[in-house]
């Protein structure tokens, strides 16, 4: 009976040191070698509570008044608020959501290298009576024709166009009323 073990732990250590000199598979390669993910993070205060913030600004299509945006905003699959629904806004797809969150990404188009873009929008609790609108989006601009001047331009122009929508986030949360739409 020992020399059967003996062999058997024998047989086990061979194969253990063994695989110590097999190579392991190489990963599959990137579709774009080198992405540059960037994140634009924002935030404005608001005096409502978070739970009442979320209520007025917190629904997926929400989107459409607080961005100005002329054609509105549809769910084309799935249901208002739940992961998986899709919206008519750049098709986003709903990927995650909490009580006062919820994250978004964008599908990938035909002819355009995908560029990982996600947002999340958050009413983040700050005392009983206010609270911050937290607004991150994160993208690869590296497929963005120009040099840095031209990505930091890019970047600029998300950020100027979603404080924005955050601005009048906070407008309707605190009951006022929009102004007009800035000119495309």
């Amino acid at each position: 009976m020992k020399a059967i073990v003996f062999a058997a732990v024998a047989v086990s250590a061979a194969a253990v040191a063994g695989s110590g000199s097999a190579q392991p598979p190489s990963p599959p390669k990137l579709a774009i070698e080198a992405p540059n993910y960037v994140t634009i993070p924002m935030q404005i205060d608001v005096n409502r509570p978070a739970a009442e913030v979320w209520k007025r600004i917190g629904k997926y299509c929400d989107i459409a008044e607080w961005l100005q945006i002329p054609a509105g905003c549809k769910i084309t699959s799935g249901k208002e608020g739940e992961v998986g629904a899709v919206r008519t806004v750049g098709r986003e797809i709903l990927v995650g959501k909490t009580e006062l969150s919820y994250s978004y990404t964008q599908p990938v188009y035909e002819g355009r290298p995908y560029n990982l873009y996600h947002g999340t929008l958050e009413a983040r609790p700050v005392t009983a009576k206010t609270s911050r609108i937290v607004y991150t989006l994160m993208y690869d601009n590296s497929g963005i024709p120009g040099d840095d001047a031209a990505k930091a331009a890019e970047m600029q122009r998300r950020r100027t166009a979603f404080e924005r929508g955050m601005a009048n986030m906070k407008i309707l949360a605190e009951a006022g009323t929009l102004p007009p739409p800035a000119p495309r």
